[in-house]
């Protein structure tokens, strides 16, 4: 068998496998076992190998990778116009090969060790905030079937919920029963937000020992958070063909719905890693909270006419497009930020 092109259909225990000759001939449609897969793509010649990015895909390809294979990833809606007929995994696998086989095909980088261990921390980090906030909105509701009201915003409730507790106890609108309870939900929230203040100190330190994001914290409304996610998700910028393909890689640029030769530009498509996009969003919008009144730069003089004449939140939408452009700029050609005056 000479197989040139590989589709590997991905699983947790059970791999489909279908590859085809130069002529596009199938030749190899064989199932194989987690613990033979290695073994047998190890002693095949070296050849190109398509999988679907999905769990899991970035640890085989790094496998692959070691036995002298090329490896390309395919994100999942890209493959599925390929399948024919019903849906199994050999013909999700000869699908996968034959996606892998089109010249204007997309694909997604794999990730190596370092970047998935950086984006295990803001997985992590994202999870914790989101208990955080569930676990306050909690405290606030409980609270207030007592008839006891607290000031709006996370820090005014760590500041006030004891002082608010022990008076509503001393008038009998609580019993010390719920006194205990409440008090317990608050140290529970003193535990998270010392989790979350740790994950935040591990960004933070690779922040300050990684170049690329010292670069890209220069830029206004890019800080640690967002940085070491860029490097965690996007890796090698040089995939992208330019600034705005990464923008839309990313969700920022409108979505179409043009026919018979007339354009219809809607919303941003909202495509790509949603945390990521919400990132930029929430860095532009800190930038355009601070914005000053008689600027003098270019950047601040098109940021404030962009809010009079459009809003905030879709002057915010503008600015993290602008950025998301920047940051490819930064990172594909290695240049340092310089603010146009």
């Amino acid at each position: 068998m000479e197989i040139t092109a590989m589709g590997i259909d991905l699983a947790k225990s059970v791999f489909q496998l279908h590859g085809v000759d130069r002529h596009g001939k199938a030749v190899l449609r064989k199932k194989l076992p987690r613990v033979q897969l290695g073994a047998f793509m190890a002693n095949l010649s070296p050849c190109l190998i398509g999988m679907e990015a999905c769990a899991g895909s970035n640890f085989w390809a790094r496998e692959f990778k070691k036995a002298g294979h090329e490896v390309r990833l395919i994100p999942a809606q890209f493959v599925k116009p390929f399948v024919k007929s019903n849906k199994n995994d050999a013909a999700d696998a000869e699908a996968i090969c034959e996606a892998l086989q089109r010249p204007n095909m997309r694909f997604a980088a794999p990730k190596s060790i370092e970047q998935q261990d950086i984006q295990s921390l803001h997985r992590i980090r994202k999870r914790l905030i989101g208990a955080r906030t569930a676990l306050i909105n909690e405290l606030r509701g409980l609270v207030g079937e007592y008839g006891v009201v607290l000031p709006r915003g996370p820090s005014m409730i760590r500041k006030h919920i004891g002082v608010a507790v022990q008076k509503a106890v001393e008038e009998g609108q609580m019993t010390a029963m719920s006194e205990k309870s409440i008090l317990d939900l608050f140290e529970e929230l003193a535990a998270l937000d010392g989790r979350v203040k740790n994950y935040d100190d591990k960004i933070q330190s690779i922040h300050r020992a990684h170049p690329v994001c010292q670069r890209l914290s220069k830029m206004p409304g890019i800080g640690p958070i967002t940085a070491t996610a860029m490097i965690a998700s996007v890796g090698n910028a040089q995939a992208f063909k330019n600034g705005r393909q990464f923008a839309a890689w990313l969700g920022l640029v409108p979505r179409q719905h043009s026919s018979g030769g007339k354009e219809r530009l809607l919303g941003i498509s909202k495509r790509g890693d949603t945390y990521l996009r919400m990132l930029l969003i929430h860095g532009a919008r800190v930038v355009l909270r601070y914005r000053k009144e008689n600027p003098q730069s270019k950047q601040e003089i098109w940021i404030n006419n962009l809010v009079e004449r459009r809003g905030m939140n879709r002057a915010a939408v503008a600015l993290a497009n602008k950025n998301a452009r920047r940051i490819w700029v930064l990172m594909a050609r290695d240049e340092e930020y310089r603010e146009i005056a």
